[in-house]
């Protein structure tokens, strides 16, 4: 590997990697200054959507305006430019979208989530989790290594709600430059007096927490981790994933995962990533894309904490880290991508 990458695991032995992307829609996400996936709040919706077209066809259709967050580009760009230079086959999958991409689309039958301040935030979890077993153990026939990244406005503020239902007191990242904590935290309040959740009142039913406060994300990766038996899985965010180890983990899935994320994200002061991460037993890929040195000022803003990380962004640099991709050739990359987009 190369020294953009720092992993607690040796290297893998992958022969066919795969990079699926979960997109989901919750209302939640519709909570002023909850989410900065996007210029305005009127375009949040569209980030999923556009997010998985901008991958697929290096331009966004949904929508005129890529999305952004301030004049950051979406970590999407990151996503396109490692999954050009490896080759590496991809697939997005609708797990509850109120604006469908224009691209080819997996679908495990989910409803975009509901506000979690009105409790029962995913009804169809179960079913979205059987789902999504079965399309995992489909795709372990074809795939020795599958890492799973998503697309969900609004899901820092989820994954602390299940969080704290199954009892894990871990903080969350945000897109934001300044991380909206005394908004989530009044939402998640909320969210847990609605549906009469204490702190670790659900911490032996994970899949009822994602039920009340969680979002159809969540169900989908657990289970296509679930499916995945056999095969070597790595989830590929932030914070958001990480609260899906801690239900992969209640739920007794002892399937070879582990998480890789952007620097961003492990070095921000305001969540607990790499703490919560190595309390839960896990392993954790840090990526530095060495956006300090980068061209583009958007780009160079990653590193003052805008974004940090989605669309599977960190999860695919480090597969194309590990297929001796340099640094400063996927940075070139993400540049050239940039350049026609915006």
């Amino acid at each position: 590997m190369d020294h953009w990458i720092s992993s607690e695991s040796p290297a893998f032995n992958a022969e066919r990697p795969l990079f699926l992307c979960v997109l989901s829609n919750t209302d939640t996400a519709k909570i002023p200054g909850i989410s900065a996936a996007g210029r305005s709040p009127d375009v949040i919706a569209y980030t999923p959507a556009a997010d998985a077209e901008l991958v697929t066809f290096g331009r966004t259709i949904c929508n005129t305006e890529p999305p952004m967050t301030g004049n950051s580009p979406t970590p999407a760009v990151i996503t396109r430019a490692a999954i050009q230079l490896t080759g590496m086959p991809f697939m997005f999958i609708n797990s509850g979208l109120h604006i469908r991409p224009r691209i080819p689309l997996l679908d495990v039958g989910a409803k975009p989530g509901g506000d979690i301040r009105n409790g029962n935030a995913v009804p169809d979890a179960r079913l979205i989790y059987d789902n999504s077993l079965e399309l995992g153990r489909q795709i372990r026939r074809f795939s020795d290594f599958v890492v799973i990244g998503e697309s969900v406005p609004g899901g820092t503020t989820t994954a602390m709600a299940v969080l704290q239902a199954i009892g894990i007191d871990g903080r969350v990242s945000s897109s934001h430059l300044q991380n909206p904590v005394d908004i989530k935290q009044q939402v998640v309040a909320q969210a847990l007096d609605r549906s009469g959740i204490s702190f670790g009142g659900l911490s032996n039913e994970p899949m009822r927490a994602i039920e009340c406060v969680g979002d159809p994300m969540m169900a989908c990766v657990c289970g296509l981790v679930d499916g995945l038996e056999g095969t070597t899985s790595v989830l590929a965010g932030g914070t958001q994933m990480m609260a899906v180890l801690a239900l992969i983990k209640l739920l007794g899935i002892t399937n070879d995962v582990s998480i890789a994320t952007t620097k961003y994200v492990a070095q921000d002061d305001t969540a607990s990533f790499l703490d919560t991460v190595s309390a839960l037993g896990y392993a954790a890929h840090i990526v530095d894309p060495g956006f300090d040195q980068s061209r583009n000022p958007g780009l160079r803003m990653y590193e003052s904490g805008v974004v940090k990380e989605g669309v599977g962004a960190g999860g695919a640099m480090f597969v194309a880290g590990m297929m001796g991709i340099g640094q400063h050739e996927l940075r070139e990359k993400v540049e050239e991508i940039c350049d026609q987009l915006f």
